[in-house]
């Protein structure tokens, strides 16, 4: 599996488990689609080892289902609450000037959504679907719904890429709480991250603040606020605690998103891209998915993940990021294909190296097993793509690798990864 592959999911078995509700809004049925994966059972280790298991990253690994953007198809025609923008023009603040009084643990999360409602956004996409039939490939237009919010006051907005239909979009209208509609630009997306970046041609706008997703502990408040189900239901405000670290969802392609913020705060279709803030009042996630099987399990990517992707897109307009140059595959999933046993009790088995890649610059063959960059432990590819973003052109890093057997390291200079790969 190559790291520039996007991910993907498996269409059929995605709309056998599609739950449809009826939904009557101003006499018109629209449909709301949860997509739900399948459970899977923890293989039992075939010998001692400290990986995860490919399907075992956690309990959350059993069921997922991502929340919004095509799992959320409800599109409401009606204008945003107006009442809830005129409160806002009396006030004329922007996010950054109210302080939150952490002593007055009732009433914090009102004051989390006075500083913060105004930087929620609704998303609505226009998505063509395809279908193979038994009369050939046919197509579906429909329209889906998720959330945002606003990074800059220039019109950068952050939201989940399968909000945007993964990039398979025909058009995007972003709805801010003064009830008017923008037609939004795709600026980057990534499905690994199931991250994108979404600009208006709007300024002045109110900006959330960016908190340290490094630094949260389980237990301390999170409010969620974003769209569920419906526009109708714009910035909902949900209050919970941070239930867990690092979590992984693991999907039946082989998808992998980690590492994920859990919490009980309460997030549901059209939640997807919406803000998850601590108590402060500042991001400290993306909320992604739900267990579809339980109530209060959802999951967020944690900001500091963006960060870095944010800066470089306000700066640059465009992201760029590093590659090394390799085809390769987990450990795990490698001694299952050909029924062998790998060295290395984890890491990425290279396949195949690109010429005049920085891998191959640097000495690295087919059949290495990469383990460490930087001394970061790399299990799988989406480890080695993820860890690859807090990289720029020319930065030097240490890799450690597996070659018969015996640990190796050696110094790796980063390249701007080629456009046509």
């Amino acid at each position: 599996m190559d790291e520039n592959e996007r991910n993907t999911f498996n269409e059929s078995e995605l709309n056998e488990n599609n739950e449809n509700r009826e939904l009557n809004n101003n006499e018109k049925q629209y449909n709301d689609i949860n997509f739900v994966m399948p459970s899977y059972d923890e293989p039992k280790p075939k010998k001692k080892s400290k990986r995860k298991s490919f399907f075992g990253y956690v309990a959350v690994a059993l069921v997922a289902a991502l929340i919004g953007g095509l799992s959320g198809g409800y599109i409401a025609t009606s204008q945003l609450n107006i009442a809830g923008s005129k409160n806002g023009e009396k006030t004329g603040i922007t996010a950054q000037d109210i302080n939150i009084n952490l002593s007055d643990d009732t009433y914090f999360a009102a004051a989390v959504a006075e500083k913060t409602q105004k930087t929620v956004v609704g998303i609505t996409t226009d998505v063509v679907q395809q279908y193979n039939t038994f009369f050939g490939p046919q197509t579906q237009k429909s329209q889906s719904m998720g959330s945002g919010f606003i990074v800059d006051p220039n019109g950068y907005i952050v939201t989940n890429a399968h909000v945007i239909g993964d990039g398979k979009y025909e058009n995007i209208t972003v709805s801010l709480i003064d009830g008017t509609t923008e037609v939004g630009e795709v600026l980057w997306y990534d499905t690994t991250l199931d991250l994108a970046i979404v600009k208006i041609n709007k300024t002045g706008l109110p900006a959330v603040e960016l908190g340290d997703s490094d630094s949260l502990m389980v237990g301390e408040p999170a409010v969620a606020i974003g769209n569920p189900m419906t526009l109708d239901l714009e910035r909902t405000v949900t209050q919970g605690i941070i239930s867990g670290l690092n979590r992984s969802i693991a999907f039946e392609d082989g998808t992998v998103i980690e590492p994920l913020i859990q919490t009980d705060a309460s997030i549901n279709s059209g939640n997807s891209g919406g803000p998850l803030f601590n108590a402060k009042g500042q991001v400290i996630g993306i909320n992604t998915a739900k267990m579809s099987t339980a109530e209060g399990l959802g999951f967020s990517i944690p900001i500091n993940i963006a960060k870095p992707i944010i800066e470089q897109i306000k700066n640059d307009g465009s992201f760029s990021t590093v590659y090394v140059g390799i085809t390769g595959v987990d450990v795990e999933t490698y001694e299952k294909a050909l029924g062998v046993d790998v060295a290395a009790e984890y890491g990425v088995v290279i396949i195949e190296t690109m010429a005049n890649s920085p891998a191959t610059v640097s000495g690295l063959e087919p059949g290495d097993v990469i383990t460490a960059i930087d001394g970061d432990k790399i299990e799988s590819m989406s480890d080695l793509k993820r860890n690859l973003y807090e990289y720029k052109n020319d930065d030097n890093v240490e890799v450690t690798f597996i070659r018969n057997g015996n640990e190796q390291k050696v110094n790796m200079t980063l390249k701007t990864k080629p456009a046509d790969l």
